[in-house]
């Protein structure tokens, strides 16, 4: 089964736009899981514009599911706060200073020495490792080699894609996440997934174990109901 975990980025930018603690994320997080999340994913920035550093610390003892932080391992202080928090997941995004959000996984190719390095230090941790990647099989086989646990395959281009050509949108990540089985990779996606796209995706992909799914998520729990919302994503993954 496909687990969920959600993403609460923009929970801390809700709260942070007005200052004190509203919404209080550390509850939410509670809550979440609570509803159904098989995970909490956070995303930490150098300047802390959502969730910040203190955050992380503070949410690790609530998280009953699965922990997985996300971010950039070129920032040391983000490589620290992995370590002393010790998640069940880290996912290293390859994301520039003051980056909006997220629009490119990592080049195994050129960045494997890199990637072997960093990634052996927190497998040292005990840290489940996954790595933000764009859906081309020639990249897998250099992802193996980093010595990663998993691939988290960027899924932009097939949410923009998915309602003029659904099938051509869903292509290349079929064939990157069949790739990426085939050498014992575990396989993760997310980005711009929602209640439209999710379910089409889960049922092309059906060994895919993890979504991280935030916007969209939060954005139709203002409508809908934070509970209620989990549950609807809970569904589309296991609409097999």
């Amino acid at each position: 089964m496909t687990h969920l975990s959600v993403n609460i980025n923009k929970l801390a930018t809700l709260r942070n736009a007005r200052g004190g603690n509203n919404p209080d994320i550390l509850q939410a997080a509670i809550n979440i899981q609570r509803f159904g999340a098989d995970g909490i994913t956070v995303h930490p920035r150098p300047d802390q514009r959502h969730i910040t550093y203190d955050d992380v610390r503070l949410l690790r003892p609530l998280i009953s599911t699965e922990f997985n932080i996300e971010g950039n391992p070129r920032e040391a202080a983000f490589v620290e706060l992995v370590l002393k928090v010790k998640p069940e997941q880290v996912t290293l995004v390859p994301d520039s200073a003051g980056q909006l959000t997220s629009d490119h996984g990592w080049d195994t190719i050129e960045h494997k020495a890199y990637l072997q390095q960093i990634i052996a230090l927190f497998k040292q941790a005990g840290i489940r490792t996954s790595i933000f990647i764009d859906p081309k099989e020639e990249l897998m086989a250099h992802a193996k080699e980093t010595g990663t646990d998993r691939i988290e395959l960027y899924t932009e281009a097939y949410a923009r894609y998915f309602n003029s050509d659904k099938e051509g949108a869903v292509i290349a990540y079929v064939k990157a996440a069949e790739k990426a089985k085939s050498l014992g990779l575990g396989i993760n996606a997310g980005h711009d997934l929602d209640l439209q796209n999710l379910a089409y995706f889960s049922q092309q992909i059906p060994f895919l174990d993890e979504v991280s799914i935030g916007h969209a998520l939060i954005c139709d729990a203002i409508y809908l109901g934070l509970e209620n919302t989990v549950q609807l994503y809970k569904r589309c993954l296991n609409r097999k």
